[in-house]
């Protein structure tokens, strides 16, 4: 039986770096697969999947209206598909979650899922919410925060490095708006200082 994965981390831990390799280690036996990510994220161009070090791949961009069993079951139909990798999976809906657990146990083609577990004010994404209850496996990418402990949160900040305490939790960026720590400097981000305190974030 085909399983649901969820590889998950803060940022910067080389989510889409993991993914890349594991689509091109079945496409090198010849298997194929079909690579998913959100079309809100175009960073790195519409319909592509790029890592930090420089591994990219073209990928099928998908919206939360879209039934991703159905776009799933027609490229099944084009050619028979081995796997299917989704990028970026915090944005996925809970219904789009559900939909690709049924990839899983109707087509009975493995889907593994890559994404921030929670966002800049350590609230569950929706994707990832429904992602942690329904998967099959679950699994952390781990990366470091500046002090070397394990960084598990993500802080947004503004362009004085300075961590922002509200806003959209949907917000597209990369090094220069978000940066990854561990749950103790979270909590030191996210509280109340004053002016004359020493920059929070290096």
């Amino acid at each position: 039986m085909a399983k649901l994965y969820f590889y998950y981390s803060a940022m910067n831990a080389g989510k889409s770096t993991v993914l890349l390799q594991a689509s091109y280690n079945y496409r090198e036996r010849g298997m194929n697969t079909l690579i998913l990510i959100p079309e809100i994220d175009h960073r790195d161009g519409v319909g592509k999947v790029t890592s930090r070090i420089g591994l990219s791949s073209e990928a099928i961009t998908f919206n939360q209206v879209d039934n991703l069993f159905s776009v799933i079951s027609s490229e099944h139909r084009s050619q028979t598909l081995h796997a299917v990798f989704v990028d970026e999976a915090q944005f996925l809906t809970k219904l789009q979650v559900r939909q690709l657990s049924d990839v899983c146990d109707s087509l009975d083609i493995p889907v593994m899922t890559y994404g921030l577990r929670t966002d800049f004010l350590g609230h569950l994404f929706e994707g990832s919410e429904h992602l942690l209850a329904w998967s099959d496996t679950l699994s952390e990418i781990k990366t470091i925060c500046h002090c070397g402990r394990k960084a598990t949160m993500v802080l947004r900040i503004d362009a004085k490095g300075q961590p922002l305490k509200d806003g959209e939790q949907i917000q597209i960026g990369g090094n220069e708006r978000y940066i990854s720590v561990c749950r103790r400097h979270f909590k030191d981000g996210m509280a109340t200082h004053r002016d004359d305190e020493l920059p929070l974030v290096d």
